[in-house]
């Protein structure tokens, strides 16, 4: 039993290793992709087939073991990629809920078909080439980008012209300062200043964060102490490669920040409600699951700002 256990964490672990080799080629882009429906869901769910079918009958009737034993090759999968520096954490804790998930319900068909008795060469070999065959058919289709806004805001009791100055620029953000909880946890870039070359429509604006990651910021509307607009650009070539992985690096081919905007509002109690807004792009074929991360990621950057810019507006 202990070897036959050993396969069937063993074959779909290799499987999911060589899987992802193909899809990573660079020059096979258009066929297979990463950042693909096809790899982040189907891929987990052949995985969760073949370790349970791989599996002593006794085992692959247990609902239990289905749901759970598929998610070990899942782990171990993650830990080879990050090991070898294969995939980032960052990208781990972003597509880990999707490949437990599908790996259960990948258990659930595993068991299933051990339970009929099919045909396990014929079936295992359709099984595991399908993702070679339903990839290039995905990226044949042209995706539609989807424009997506993360919305914060914070009141603050100070002086509207002291709010404003540190809203224009941000000085240098001790480590101590940064509350970015959710960035810090996926080891992002974190916020270090923001200079301006002076008040008004075509001023320059550079937000500097840790690791080399500038956006250059062109305001495009301003009203002193109440409203800036400005367009937000940041150019891969100036980011070093070690800073975002690949598949979640700003300007890249799926993410992208488009602008921002701070609004100073009065409110009748006498304090200042600060907003902060951003637009960004999505270019996925489930921008339905990236857009939600990337909401999350944006409106944490942007909750943590505020907070720094309140502390010193009050301070």
């Amino acid at each position: 039993m202990k070897k036959t256990i050993f396969f069937a964490v063993s074959i779909p672990v290799a499987y999911a290793i060589i899987l992802r080799m193909i899809f990573g080629i660079n020059s096979w882009n258009e066929l297979f992709s990463v950042m693909s429906v096809t790899f982040l869901f189907l891929l987990p769910t052949i995985v969760g087939i073949l370790t349970v079918f791989l599996s002593p009958p006794e085992q692959a009737s247990n609902t239990a073991y289905k749901i759970v034993a598929p998610w070990i090759p899942v782990f171990l999968f993650l830990i080879v990629t990050i090991i070898f520096e294969i995939e980032g954490w960052a990208c781990w804790i972003m597509i880990l809920p999707i490949f437990l998930v599908a790996a259960s319900f990948g258990g659930m068909i595993g068991g299933y078909l051990k339970k009929r008795k099919m045909d396990g060469k014929l079936h295992m070999t359709i099984l595991t080439l399908l993702p070679l065959f339903i990839s290039p058919m995905e990226n044949a289709i042209e995706t539609i980008p989807g424009t997506y806004e993360a919305y914060t805001f914070i009141d603050i009791d100070a002086p509207a012209e002291k709010i404003w100055n540190h809203v224009t620029r941000v000085k240098e953000i001790s480590s101590e300062e940064d509350t970015g909880y959710l960035t810090r946890a996926l080891g992002l870039p974190r916020p270090i200043k923001a200079e301006l070359n002076f008040e008004g429509v075509g001023a320059y604006r550079k937000a500097i964060f840790t690791r080399g990651l500038v956006f250059h910021e062109t305001v495009t509307e301003y009203k002193d102490n109440e409203k800036m607009v400005f367009t937000i650009k940041a150019f891969p070539h100036e980011i070093p490669s070690t800073t975002l992985d690949e598949h979640i690096s700003i300007g890249g081919n799926y993410f992208d920040v488009l602008h921002g905007t701070y609004r100073l509002e009065k409110r009748s109690n006498g304090l200042h409600r600060l907003h902060l807004y951003s637009r960004f792009k999505m270019n996925t074929t489930f921008n339905f699951y990236a857009g939600w991360w990337a909401k999350w990621i944006m409106s944490d950057i942007q909750n943590n700002i505020l907070q720094i810019e309140k502390r010193r507006s009050e301070g």
